[in-house]
């Protein structure tokens, strides 16, 4: 005849049950409990509830959804939105002081820039302007001067078909992608994201495409030796040296530059941020 299994009471336990069997029984296995015991033993079993339900999770209210929650009223009422810009370009910022934008604060996002395995030029640079945007946005939470800004973030990326080109960091890279983009056509590309104050989330992407002329071997070498490729999307700066390379842009200039102003524009106009009022302050400031 089959001997039925034994139950071990351990099998079947939760964690939560192991942890209070072990502290019940610890130390008190051979004596009869006292009113000390029993005081210890229910203090053992708190503390264990409270530890394995405990959450190490930042507080989820922040100012900025207090002040989204609430109505403008008094002061804030009649104040100018405020704009954070999750870029520390001075490209960027030139390019917004061009169309009369300010932003009243910078908060650059250190990311992983890296692409994922497979992932095309259009959804990098969707997904890192989202995470730059809503890094900036953590970081201005609680932050009683701009907590309740519009944020804006901004990724780009130069493809060659699918073969996203990084920014070049040594020579030997900047030598390679000069000479894949010699003759050829390839694509500038970029992601916008803008966050308003109730933070929805606004994404576009801006695609312009350039064709270079084809370079000979000395204006690589030079252009190499002048270093304006440093830090560059694409490793060259079209309002620059590499500027006499391209023969031919179909879309969006700034884009290329740095940011596509029609289009930033247009999602701020299009989410109530004030983008004429500089403009006529700019008159009243330049009077004939």
């Amino acid at each position: 005849m089959a001997l039925p299994m034994r139950d071990h009471p351990h099998r079947r336990a939760t964690i939560t049950q192991r942890c209070l069997i072990f502290a019940a029984s610890h130390g008190h296995s051979r004596r009869q409990s006292t009113p000390r015991d029993k005081q210890h033993m229910t203090s053992t079993k708190a503390a264990l509830i409270s530890a394995l339900t405990r959450t190490d999770n930042p507080r989820r209210e922040t100012l900025r959804r207090e002040l989204a929650r609430s109505k403008p009223t008094g002061r804030r009422a009649g104040l100018k939105p405020k704009l954070v810009l999750a870029s520390a370009s001075p490209r960027r910022l030139t390019l917004l002081g061009q169309v009369g934008i300010e932003p009243d604060a910078l908060r650059p996002s250190s990311i992983e820039e890296q692409p994922f395995k497979g992932e095309m030029p259009r959804s990098l640079v969707t997904r890192l302007a989202r995470a730059k945007a809503e890094t900036a946005r953590d970081q201005i939470a609680n932050d009683k001067d701009i907590a309740d800004a519009y944020v804006l973030a901004a990724d780009t990326v130069v493809a060659v078909g699918r073969r996203i080109l990084m920014k070049p960091r040594f020579v030997e890279e900047e030598l390679a992608t000069l000479q894949l983009l010699s003759g050829r056509n390839h694509r500038v590309i970029t992601g916008l994201c803008l966050i308003t104050p109730d933070d929805r989330v606004r994404l576009k992407i801006v695609d312009t495409r350039i064709r270079f002329k084809r370079l000979s071997k000395e204006e690589i070498e030079a252009y190499i030796a002048s270093r304006e490729w440093r830090g560059k999307a694409g490793g060259y700066a079209i309002q620059g040296l590499a500027g006499c390379f391209v023969q031919k842009v179909v879309g969006s200039y700034t884009n290329v530059v740095g940011l596509p102003l029609t289009e930033v524009v247009s999602m701020l106009l299009g989410e109530a941020f004030p983008i004429h009022f500089n403009w006529l302050r700019l008159g009243e400031a330049d009077p004939e």
